[in-house]
């Protein structure tokens, strides 16, 4: 590791210039100690680290020199996929992987576009988790994806809503959603995801497996992803909505809040609207319209109205007394 820990420095140095020996170390994830034993090694291999005294004073590399050890290695070549995603990279165990392979790759382009990658890495930044949750704790998602990497069979104990199984899985791939981590697996036939902060336990075993011929990661999530919608949201609600909920429809109600809003009916003269939504299972779906309190009333199905109508009764019962 020390080898990749002296070429690294060397590549911060050339990207970056000037650096102190406080700046490498963080930049290492090591200690300040260890800067100095490593920019030594540097200089004893022939590699000419000129050290600047004073205020704005630091390591840099002697002017016009420049080194063409950029090779990338399999792994940092596959890192580089997940540049725009430094957090996600840490989690799946790359994080100090995808730093060196853009370092090489920075060190390996002209000045001037060497300069607007930084520009780049300044001003825009991916943050993929979701809002106003603490992210899933996902202990085995480093061992999850190490069997993705090398096709390895995994035993797993799995926690589901209905209770705990065992089983063997063939790992094909991983997706992050909304922040939340998830496994593609074959099983026997079947191909199915499962949501890696469930896991209980984890083992990769001696067996590999051959990925079925053709599989595409994207398009069996995109294919998965729309069968769970489509049987998560069973019911259609006929709404008559204020001016207020129109507004608050796409925000608590996403995409589907959006599409309701785009058949309405004419405006009344409160500018009130009818719109249809679709929506959960009945219990979910009644949580979710009294989100919209005395803005909105529900028309139809009947027995959504009528369950809506009875909570409402319930409640007012219960802040009378």
């Amino acid at each position: 590791m020390r080898a990749d820990r002296l070429l690294t420095v060397l590549l911060l140095l050339q990207n970056r210039g000037r650096m102190t020996a406080s700046e490498l170390a963080a930049a290492l994830e090591v200690s300040v100690r260890t800067v100095y034993r490593d920019i030594e090694a540097l200089g004893a291999a022939g590699v000419p680290v000129c050290a600047d005294r004073g205020p704005d004073g630091g390591y840099r590399l002697m002017d016009g020199y420049r080194t063409r050890l950029t090779g990338l290695t399999d792994a940092e070549a596959g890192s580089l996929f997940l540049a725009g995603a430094p957090g996600p990279a840490r989690e799946l165990g790359l994080g100090t992987v995808l730093a060196t392979a853009q370092l090489k790759v920075q060190a390996a382009l002209p000045a001037e576009l060497a300069e607007r990658t930084r520009r780049i890495q300044d001003r825009f930044h991916l943050d993929a988790k979701g809002w106003f949750r603490d992210p899933d704790q996902v202990p085995h998602l480093g061992e999850i994806a190490q069997a993705v990497w090398e096709r390895r069979v995994l035993r797993a104990h799995y926690r589901r809503w209905s209770g705990e199984v065992y089983r063997e899985l063939q790992p094909l791939g991983i997706v992050l959603k909304g922040g939340i981590w998830y496994l593609v697996a074959q099983v026997s036939e079947a191909v199915r995801t499962y949501r890696i902060s469930r896991f209980l336990a984890v083992e990769a075993t001696p067996e590999t497996f051959t990925r079925p011929t053709g599989f595409d990661l994207a398009a069996s999530w995109a294919e998965s992803a729309q069968r769970m919608e489509a049987a998560m949201y069973r019911g259609t609600a006929r709404l008559r909505i204020s001016p207020l909920a129109q507004r608050l429809l796409p925000a608590q109600f996403g995409a589907l809040g959006t599409k309701a809003l785009t058949d309405t009916g004419p405006p009344d003269e409160h500018g009130w609207v009818e719109v249809e939504l679709l929506v959960e299972r009945q219990a979910v779906a009644v949580t979710d319209l009294l989100r919209l309190g005395n803005e909105a009333e529900v028309l139809g199905p009947p027995e959504l109205r009528a369950a809506v109508a009875e909570t409402v009764t319930a409640l007012a019962a219960r802040y009378a007394s």
